[in-house]
């Protein structure tokens, strides 16, 4: 997923990328409308090249008090955002999201106690997950990176009903600079964004991809052996 999203929250004004050697490339939509290219890399190395820009909000949307919406009144297309994933397995914490949002208004209330939770009880350490963590694990070992705090998270929300999804992009500033995972859930009628690795939520963010886990919006998934991620370099700049 090289491209990112153009949508209500954004507007990409510029993209390119280029790949060196040139390889034919097919374009392609998934199921979350994520823009997708396919390609067969060649032996040797390889390198892929991405710039674009893009025209986002300094300030992200809240609502408190938002509604939560009954099962029955969600549009189909939200549906699949309450289902247990192979990294949200939100079948088995309804327990513990009940004690997280205990007397908090239903809806945006209470993903707003589930954020806060998330990030004061699991440590956000960026670079401790070389691989995606399920929501159990993650809350085991009490640690991992922004996807995984994000699937807790998402997992938490799904388990009293509240639909969810993990979004993958860039968030201006960030420290260290990487691809970074935050969050979406569904109330009042529309997705609302929240991030429990940070203080306060901010803007400058670019969407990549959405998806119901990590397994849906991996940025590069590889298929075949012998390939070896030598190096990896993400800049986010402000223009005038």
């Amino acid at each position: 997923m090289l491209r990112p999203l153009n949508g209500a929250q954004q507007w990409i004004t510029t993209s390119s990328y280029i790949v060196e050697p040139e390889v034919p490339i097919i374009e392609s939509n998934d199921n979350y409308r994520n823009a997708c290219q396919r390609l067969i890399a060649p032996l040797g190395e390889f390198i892929i090249r991405t710039f674009f820009e893009a025209v986002t909000t300094e300030h992200i949307d809240s609502a408190p008090g938002a509604d939560f919406i009954e099962i029955q009144n969600l549009p189909h297309q939200i549906l699949p955002y309450l289902l247990p994933s192979r990294y949200c397995e939100s079948d088995r914490f309804g327990d513990l999201a009940r004690e997280v949002v205990n007397d908090a208004l239903p809806g945006y209330d209470q993903v707003s106690k589930i954020n806060e939770w998330v990030r004061n009880s699991i440590r956000y350490i960026p670079g401790s997950s070389d691989s995606p963590l399920s929501a159990i694990e993650v809350h085991n070992r009490g640690y991992g990176v922004c996807r995984d705090l994000a699937q807790l998270a998402i997992t938490l929300c799904r388990s009293i009903s509240i639909p969810a999804r993990l979004v993958v992009g860039y968030l201006y500033q960030l420290e260290p600079m990487d691809l970074h995972a935050w969050f979406e859930a569904y109330v009042g009628g529309r997705w609302y964004s929240f991030d429990p690795t940070q203080s306060d939520l901010r803007g400058g963010r670019v969407i990549i991809a959405v998806g119901r886990d990590a397994a849906d919006v991996s940025i590069f998934h590889q298929f075949g052996l012998g390939c070896i991620l030598n190096s990896m370099d993400v800049q986010v700049n402000l223009l005038d």
